[in-house]
């Protein structure tokens, strides 16, 4: 660990320096709101670097037009955020300095045509404990289309023993990363809410939540998942050594599709009606191959987490669209990528903090010799990234890392990768 980041800190010291030396460049574009088909005259647009903390760079208000103008002070990666009647809408800063049409939507606490297309539930046990991760995909179909966004934009109850690890949410816009959130207690125990923006849907993007938990497990647990909204399919995923067995007037089908796990799906669960289920047993989900026997033809939908992966023939699984995403590498994503939608303070143990643009870089970070060109240097950094990667994931499995050092070093790495690869590119 000490050796990659050693290796962690010089690439981003390197990377985020390189950014720097770029002359500032302006970014335009424009802003419409897409529930009056009108400009967004008087919207605040912010450029964030999401390197150095989300910090604010640059900033200007939409004109009467709807266009806005942004002086960029470097090349470092960056985030046009455009406030729209509270809520916050992004899109990517491309460097060629023109940015794509923004769109923003009127805000109400709640809208009509907001449902749940699915509930999957991934548990796995280990060391006295259940550890569950649990994703929604949220559907926003409304006409005018308009967010439906409050302090409890989209609430969920889990059981009252769970301890809550992490939570995401993330925003159907094409090329929208996910954010780390903090979910708000919401009355009785186990009921949280999402201070979080359900936008319109994207063509088949959808918003999705994520939240990882665990609960103490004495060999034997009874779920009891509650639905805030109309939801088409709740998924349970399970290791074969477990047993699943359903409740009472639960209806719950097996879907045998992947050998190597249990998939049962309840459809058209309903608001205040719970479900019950129970598990009991050990066992982990696979980690290595858990896609390589997944469906390969990818549908309309260009493989994006929420749809794209083709259903298998004559296999009726209304979560074939979600599973191999969801145990695949792609699943990744939501663990790692809260980075760039987060406000993260420096300075976080274990993890080379990456200096602001306008720090000195000790001479240490840099190479004495003359630098590789590009392509190699970017083709080394790539190779051995992937190797660290593996490593820290071998290193999670056999409890080497804790659950902390392990999301804030992988953040760290994706970051770092994902500068790698638009380098190269």
């Amino acid at each position: 660990m000490k050796s990659m980041k050693t290796f962690l800190h010089a690439a981003l010291a390197t990377f985020l320096f390189a950014g720097t030396l770029a002359q500032a460049t302006q970014l335009t574009g424009t802003v419409t709101d897409k529930t009056t088909g009108k400009p967004a005259a008087g919207d605040t647009v912010v450029l964030v670097e999401p390197m150095t903390g989300m910090t604010e760079v640059a900033h200007t208000t939409v004109d009467g037009s709807g266009h806005y103008t942004l002086n960029r002070p470097s090349n470092a990666p960056a985030l046009v955020k455009v406030t729209h009647q509270g809520a916050e809408f992004f899109a990517d800063a491309p460097q060629n300095g023109s940015v794509p049409d923004i769109a923003v939507y009127d805000v109400a606490s709640k809208v009509e045509g907001v449902f749940a297309e699915a509930d999957v539930l991934e548990i796995e046990s280990a060391n006295g404990q259940l550890r569950v991760i649990e994703r929604y995909f949220v559907h926003n179909t409304s006409m005018p289309p308009r967010t439906q966004w409050s302090p409890k934009s989209f609430q969920i109850v889990l059981p009252p023993e769970a301890v809550v690890e992490s939570a995401q949410g993330q925003r159907p816009s094409s090329g929208s990363l996910p954010t780390t959130l903090k979910l708000q207690p919401d009355g009785e125990k186990g009921h949280y809410a999402f201070n979080f923006p359900i936008q319109p849907d994207e063509g088949d993007k959808d918003t999705q939540f994520n939240i990882s938990y665990t609960i103490p497990y004495s060999g034997s647990f009874t779920f009891h998942p509650q639905e805030s909204l109309s939801t088409q399919s709740v998924g349970v995923l399970l290791p074969k050594s477990i047993t699943f067995t359903p409740g009472p007037g639960s209806a719950f089908t097996a879907i045998n599709q992947d050998p190597n796990i249990q998939t049962f799906v309840a459809k058209n669960a309903v608001p205040g009606k719970a479900l019950e289920f129970t598990v009991s047993g050990t066992g982990s989900m696979p980690r290595e191959d858990q896609g390589a026997g997944g469906p390969q033809t990818a549908a309309p939908g260009g493989g994006q987490p929420g749809g794209g992966i083709g259903e298998p023939i004559n296999t009726p699984d209304p979560l074939s669209k979600y599973k191999w995403w969801i145990l695949g590498g792609l699943a990744l994503l939501f663990v790692v990528a809260a980075a760039f939608l987060l406000r993260r303070p420096a300075g976080v143990p274990g993890v080379a903090t990456a200096p602001s643009p306008d720090a000195t870089v000790p001479p240490a970070a840099y190479p004495a010799t003359k630098p590789a060109p590009p392509a190699t240097r970017n083709g080394a950094l790539l190779g051995v990234l992937k190797e660290e990667l593996f490593a820290l994931e071998s290193e999670k499995l056999t409890g080497a890392v804790s659950p902390a050092e392990y999301a804030e070093t992988k953040a760290a790495l994706e970051t770092v990768l994902k500068r790698a690869l638009k380098t190269k590119s």
